[in-house]
């Protein structure tokens, strides 16, 4: 089963269209042993009758006259972090939004992948700064915020313009992220510091503090990596600061695709030396391309 990027429905939510992603192809693919519960406390629900009593809080029920059932944390297999860039360079194309809605689509299976499997999963949004962090839970209220917040992250995206710090972020990421994890990183990866040596310092800085790290290198790979454009001029706009600038593509092709292949050919070779899983994810390919990739990783670390 193949789920292409223009197949999906405007109105579904993201919750109904993980499910459709995952258990269309993966259910079964992934098995993980399970140790019951720890003693980290994570919610209340209420009390059904024919429940065991074992779980009711009795203090809650004295202060509400109500019942509810204490809810562990289950033991997990892995943890995991997904980062999310949320700036303005992942609004590309401006009419569809394709890199950003291919990378919430993507980092909604994989959260739902990852409840399913009993796994913690928590949600990172960046631009410039950190724009959300949330714990990492496994529970299924949890799960739903961060549906939630996915979602939200669509609605907002063609109102707002914010720049990017990559760096900046992934170095807060390694320091905030105090358990090792798997960090899933989708982005385009420009920097507005324009210094690649500081990203790959950032990289260098998740491994260091042991996490395992996989890079989803989100772009349009016909337009922004090979400038595939008509023969005729353009007006270029920069997503992040406005700026506009008229040329005709064969103008430049040569000196942009250098530099941009050059940019994109360097960063693998970073992650590769760092034992990094890079996946160049085009915004064009279906998203069984990066479901696979992902498993492929989680298959590595059983």
């Amino acid at each position: 089963m193949t789920v292409k990027f223009n197949d999906i429905r405007q109105s579904a939510s993201l919750e109904l269209l993980a499910k459709q992603l995952v258990e269309g192809f993966i259910t079964g693919l992934h098995k993980s042993p399970y140790h019951g519960f720890s003693v980290e406390f994570a919610e209340h629900r209420l009390y059904n009758e024919g429940q065991s009593t074992r779980h009711i809080d009795w203090k809650v029920f004295a202060r509400t006259d109500r019942l509810y059932t204490k809810q562990y944390e289950e033991e997990t297999n892995l943890r995991c972090l997904i980062v999310l860039d949320c700036s303005s360079s992942m609004y590309y194309p401006a009419d569809t939004l394709a890199k950003l809605k291919f990378s919430i689509y993507s980092a909604s299976a994989l959260a739902y992948l990852l409840h399913k499997q009993r796994d913690a999963v928590g949600l990172c949004m960046f631009s410039d700064k950190i724009d959300e962090l949330t714990p990492i839970k496994s529970t299924a209220s949890h799960l739903d915020k961060l549906f939630t917040l996915l979602e939200k992250t669509i609605e907002a995206a063609s109102h707002s313009t914010k720049s990017t710090r990559v760096s900046t972020v992934l170095h807060e990421v390694a320091e905030k992220t105090h358990k090792r994890s798997l960090i899933i990183i989708f982005s385009d990866m420009f920097d507005g510091s324009e210094d690649p040596d500081e990203v790959f310092k950032s990289l260098q800085h998740l491994k260091h503090n042991k996490h395992e790290v996989l890079l989803f290198h989100v772009s349009d790979h016909e337009t922004e990596l090979e400038f595939n454009f008509e023969e005729r001029p353009y007006e270029f706009v920069d997503l992040e600061s406005g700026d506009k600038v008229k040329l005709n593509p064969g103008e430049i092709k040569n000196r942009y695709t250098t530099s941009l292949l050059g940019f994109h050919k360097n960063l693998q070779l970073k992650c590769n030396q760092l034992k990094i899983d890079f996946i160049s994810a085009n915004t064009r390919t279906d998203y069984f391309t990066v479901l696979q990739a992902y498993l492929l990783k989680r298959s590595k670390m059983k």
